[in-house]
């Protein structure tokens, strides 16, 4: 059975940074897309970051130039640096594995930016 683990979340101030990991455990596709996406109180669930096992790479252009994604394919982790952070970061980030035949989300991780 696949899972994905968030972990990295927390309370930083305006301009902090933090990194958020994402561990995947079960059998997976050698092929696959890792993404971060967020939800935060009242909205919609957005990509943030995404990364093929092939390495190409999506970001939003909210957070273009501030967040980086990054994956090691032999630990099945993804991870997302997030620096610059912005009060309106602030939201439920959530990692997902996209798949050949199916996908599988994280539980989420709460990032709050606020002085």
């Amino acid at each position: 059975q696949v899972q994905l683990v968030e972990s990295g979340g927390g309370l930083v101030q305006p301009g902090g940074s933090l990194r958020l990991s994402c561990a995947v455990s079960g059998n997976i596709f050698s092929i696959n897309t890792m993404g971060w996406y967020r939800q935060a109180p009242g909205k919609q669930r957005e990509l943030v970051a995404s990364m093929t096992s092939g390495g190409s790479t999506n970001y939003a252009d909210s957070v273009k130039g501030r967040f980086t994604i990054s994956r090691d394919n032999a630990k099945k982790t993804v991870y997302l640096q997030m620096n610059g952070l912005k009060p309106e970061d602030t939201a439920v980030y959530y990692c997902k594995l996209t798949q050949p035949l199916n996908n599988y989300w994280g539980q989420g991780t709460q990032v709050t930016v606020s002085s």
